[in-house]
């Protein structure tokens, strides 16, 4: 078989010591991240001190809509970043090539369809979900523009995958770093000179993705080696379509799945008032920039088995799932000390002078998540390298627990614990989708081993 060249900004993750590889590939996605949510953190600033805390209401009751939707395209992407990944720890070019123009189609039609039936759903849903009267009408003007903006939220996620599987995590960081400084200029020209409202922040949102998108796809293809799309392999397979589908579509429904389970939560949290809403929106938002650095070395995980999977190295995907425990454990614990002190200073840059009643409960939701961070960390660990061994059927049942997590604890909130099941939600979920992946990688690594 052709073997492929290792291209420019390329790591071959299939060589070396697992830890520094792992570490050198995760950085620039827990940087990215980091941007990426240094940009959701500024939004929520400028929402809530320029438009109020019902505007903050209002794009935080979307969340779990959002992450519905979006996290089947975040999800389905990079699914198909998995066999161009095991291709490539495999030498194998021309197979990479026709995962990667087929990849592409289906993205393609994913993006039509999706845009055209969640924008006509956008209201029925958020009906559904009990959002508050003084809230909805915010709320439906920010999801449909985001929803609008499918195509280039599907282009770079897409296209940062595919230089993830190829080894790059360099590149797309900097093109996410460009493209939050401008989410952050374009949020504060459409909502404060221009007076735009939440639309003016979805506006942002989406005009930055599909710049972020445009360069990562620029890149691929002016400046990575031993790319050369042929008529030979440029045709649609149904061998790699299937498979393609088959590890992509079920990583989509993972998402979709857990975030069902938040879709029930944020009904719960809906019926618990608006400052519950605003409460938790805050607090959420300085939550996701804590963790997203575990789904980052999570996404590591991923390409890191996937190409020593395709290679054959068994030993190697075990070293790197303890070596990416530890790596987890120890982010953790430093996360939780930072949250520890700086925990009511980030809520009071959050919100300002809001309701005392809306401070306190974001900075209680904090004080409980924040103890709880290592459950996420170790079950990115577990489910990336589950969706990298190709086994991603299995990792929509995790999302199952998720799902069953969430909606108990929001049912318990209304009916018993109130806002403090609220802030155990999120924990709970992550526990017993845990369970499920460490029982399915120890079952796998028995199974290839036999």
């Amino acid at each position: 078989m052709e073997k492929t060249k290792k291209g420019s900004g390329t790591t071959d993750l299939t060589v070396g010591r697992p830890l520094p590889q792992i570490l050198k590939f995760a950085l620039p996605l827990v940087l990215g991240t980091l941007f990426q949510q240094l940009y959701s953190f500024v939004d929520t600033v400028i929402v809530g001190r320029c438009l109020g805390t019902d505007a903050l209401g209002a794009v935080g009751t979307t969340y779990s809509l959002n992450f519905l939707i979006l996290g089947f395209v975040l999800g389905s992407c990079t699914g198909f970043g998995i066999p161009v990944a095991q291709s490539f720890g495999a030498r194998d070019s021309e197979d990479m090539h026709e995962y990667l123009f087929n990849g592409a189609v289906l993205c393609v039609v994913l993006s039509v369809v999706f845009t055209i039936v969640t924008t006509l759903t956008a209201a029925p849903l958020l009906q559904l979900i009990h959002t508050p009267a003084e809230l909805f009408p915010d709320a439906v003007a920010y999801i449909r523009i985001i929803f609008l903006g499918i195509p280039a939220t599907m282009l770079f996620n897409y296209t940062s995958t595919v230089l993830h599987s190829l080894g790059d995590s360099q590149h797309p960081f900097y093109f996410l770093l460009i493209s939050s400084f401008l989410n952050i200029g374009l949020d504060w020209l459409f909502i404060v000179p221009l007076g735009m409202g939440v639309e003016g922040a979805a506006i942002a949102t989406v005009v930055s993705q599909l710049f972020s998108g445009l360069l990562c796809t620029w890149w691929f293809f002016t400046r990575v080696e031993g790319i050369h799309f042929t008529r030979e392999n440029c045709v649609l397979s149904a061998g790699h379509c299937g498979r393609l589908a088959y590890i992509g579509l079920p990583m989509g429904f993972e998402y979709s799945v857990s975030a069902i389970g938040a879709f029930i939560m944020q009904d719960a949290i809906n019926l618990l008032g608006s400052t519950a809403v605003a409460a938790q929106t805050a607090g959420e938002k300085i939550r996701q920039m804590f963790t997203v650095p575990m789904a980052s070395v999570g996404t590591a995980m991923a390409t890191y088995v996937g190409q020593n999977h395709g290679a054959h190295r068994t030993d190697r995907v075990r070293q790197g799932i303890r070596d990416g425990c530890i790596l987890q454990l120890c982010y953790c614990a430093a996360a939780w000390v930072v949250l520890f002190f700086v925990k009511g200073w980030a809520v009071g840059l959050v919100l300002g002078d809001a309701d005392p009643a809306v401070t306190s409960g974001a900075v209680e939701y904090l004080t409980v998540i924040s103890v709880l961070f290592c459950i996420n960390g170790l079950l990115m660990v577990f489910r990336n390298t589950l969706q990298g061994l190709g086994y991603s059927v299995q990792a929509v049942i995790s999302g199952v627990g998720e799902l069953i997590g969430r909606a108990l604890c929001g049912w318990l909130a209304v009916h018993s614990l109130g806002y403090f099941g609220i802030c155990i939600a999120n924990p709970i979920a992550w526990g017993l989708a845990l369970l499920y992946c460490v029982f399915m990688v120890t079952r796998v690594l028995k199974k290839e081993n036999a």
